[in-house]
């Protein structure tokens, strides 16, 4: 696996991908800078999806390459591209529910220390105070002997942030990270996020239909549609991108627009 002196903590160079007679993705370029947090957007059937599981390693591009912390890594898997220090978390959230709270953090630091991990016993002494005090960062320390399936949907969303955490990772990927949230609860989620990314010294890279969520902390914005990057820019530039606003039912792709894109 090589790595090279890079500028960017993940690149991604001419991915395309095909599913039968349908090209999801054609020749799509990103560049991800360290301290970024950058968004994808677009319309549904844009590819972002597509997009976003072949740089998590779920999906195999059929050209390009993808190039994380100076080194390629197309091929990989996402627990090989998690070693590396790649974090994600998904549209629907994926925490063990029987467990408590603490207890899933727990998980994933014996998971990143290569620790054997019985489920079926108590938790034990293991990574109690790295646990709580990742709990701390995501406002969750006080329910961590909560089990997970009684948490409400956002405080889940927040576990999961502190499961991603557990890795130690120098990039976060975050795949729709206010689904599922009422309106209100969707900036002050994105915020926390973005509050523990600048602390930590994380990249992060989301995909997200909600614009005003969007330009809330983004710092930079890839625009696809129909497989193909329609503009890239600050989100200055690309809110005042006549392109993006047509590809957006004719409208203005405004700050507090929320929910473009559905």
């Amino acid at each position: 696996m090589s790595t090279t002196a890079s500028p960017f903590v993940l690149e991604a160079r001419g991915i395309s991908k095909r599913f039968g007679g349908l090209q999801a993705l054609q020749n799509v370029d990103m560049q991800v800078k360290p301290g970024e947090f950058h968004a994808i957007i677009g319309p549904n059937g844009a590819g972002k999806s597509t997009f976003f599981n072949a740089l998590t390693g779920l999906l195999k591009a059929d050209e390009g390459e993808i190039h994380f912390d100076g080194r390629k890594v197309s091929g990989l898997a996402p627990h090989q591209l998690t070693r590396l220090g790649m974090g994600r978390t998904f549209q629907i959230t994926r925490v063990f529910h029987g467990m408590t709270v603490l207890e899933n953090v727990q998980v994933a630091l014996s998971a990143h220390a290569r620790q054997t991990w019985n489920g079926w016993t108590a938790a034990g002494g293991q990574h109690v105070a790295r646990g709580l005090e990742l709990l701390e960062r995501v406002g969750l320390a006080a329910q961590a002997g909560r089990t997970a399936r009684t948490l409400a949907h956002g405080d889940k969303k927040r576990l999961e942030l502190a499961i991603a955490l557990a890795s130690q990772p120098k990039l976060l990927l975050l795949d729709e990270p206010t689904a599922g949230m009422a309106a209100k609860e969707r900036l002050a989620s994105i915020q926390l996020v973005h509050q523990v990314a600048q602390q930590l010294g994380v990249s992060c890279v989301f995909t997200e239909h909600d614009m005003a969520v969007v330009f809330a902390v983004a710092s930079r914005i890839t625009v696809l549609h129909q497989g193909k990057v329609l503009a890239v820019g600050q989100p200055q530039e690309v809110r005042a991108s006549a392109l993006v606003q047509q590809v957006y039912l004719g409208e203005p792709v405004a700050a507090g627009q929320a929910g473009a894109g559905h």
